[in-house]
């Protein structure tokens, strides 16, 4: 209202009360006002991301036959192997339509399941920014949000029933032969151990489960050896029976190398703390340079 209706207005009363409270009432409605048109003028305008031009950069880069960046480039990266990068994208497009390449509302197309993946991955394996990646992958943050959304949702959904499993006899056959190959132990699963990950979000009920009584917050490795249904089963007899043989000597149940905080189980292997023979000296470098696998397994999923 301008100013001339707003001095006729006032002249409607006749006591200084109601002049005062008319003329409060319209310096509120004249803020609110001023206030909207200023928050209309602050309103983000369109970004017109090129999602196809994106799109072809990215194949160039890293999936086409002469792609500028190698492989090794690619899983450094991205965290991941290619061909576990393009299995997963591939597995994702054909079972949802969130990955799939559609025209929106306005007719353009949407992002590729490969932009989606990328941009999921380099949340989840950097912790960045969710619009990080906006000026390479041109996805804005709203569109990211939801690429880790489904991406996390989608994959276990996919996949768990093959790789969130106990292994099966053909499983452990082939991690014997592996890690034999590659450490020289006959019939090792692998190396255990644990690491303490802050869980800010972490729900009440779940908190202190895996951690020491005696030390807040500290790691508990006997805790989480508790919690494994691979150790139960050992424990129990339920474990498949698949024997090897060490220096003429058979053996029923496989095992892992552990650290010196595991308890003395026959499916425990754990260095010499204090190695005196040449012999025990050997093994226990062996030992624990085949467990420095696991902790840098751990210390790159903590750098994530």
């Amino acid at each position: 209202m301008d100013s001339t209706k707003h001095i006729e207005f006032l002249k409607a009363f006749d006591s200084d009360d109601d002049v005062e409270f008319v003329d409060t009432f319209f310096n509120v409605v004249q803020h609110i006002h001023d206030e909207e048109s200023s928050n209309a003028a602050r309103t983000r305008a369109v970004v017109n991301r090129d999602r196809q031009a994106a799109h072809d950069l990215l194949v160039r880069d890293y999936f086409a036959d002469n792609c500028l960046y190698n492989d090794d480039s690619f899983e450094r990266r991205f965290r991941l192997n290619k061909a576990i990068f393009l299995r997963i994208s591939n597995a994702l497009e054909s079972r949802y339509d969130f990955f799939k390449r559609k025209p929106d509302a306005r007719g353009r197309m949407s992002f590729s399941s490969i932009q989606k993946c990328a941009a999921a991955l380099r949340y989840l394996g950097y912790g960045i920014a969710f619009d990080a990646s906006d000026e390479y992958l041109k996805v804005s943050e709203r569109t990211a949000v939801e690429c880790v959304d489904w991406f996390s949702a989608c994959v276990y959904e996919v996949f768990h029933e093959e790789y969130l499993r106990k292994p099966t006899q053909r499983d452990i056959e082939r991690l014997y032969s592996a890690h034999e190959e590659r450490h020289g132990f006959p019939g090792i699963l692998g190396s255990l151990d644990c690491t303490h990950v802050a869980w800010e979000k972490c729900p009440t009920a779940w908190r202190g489960q895996f951690t020491r009584g005696d030390i807040a917050g500290s790691n508990n490795d006997l805790n989480v050896l508790g919690h494994s249904p691979l150790f139960n089963d050992i424990l129990t007899g339920k474990a498949p029976d698949l024997t090897f043989t060490v220096n003429g000597h058979a053996y029923k149940y496989n095992y892992c190398l552990g650290d010196g905080i595991y308890p003395n189980y026959s499916t425990l292997t754990k260095a010499y703390s204090v190695p005196r023979s040449g012999k025990a000296m050997f093994f226990t470098k062996k030992q624990e340079s085949a467990r420095k696998d696991m902790e840098r397994a751990f210390g790159v999923l903590k750098q994530s």
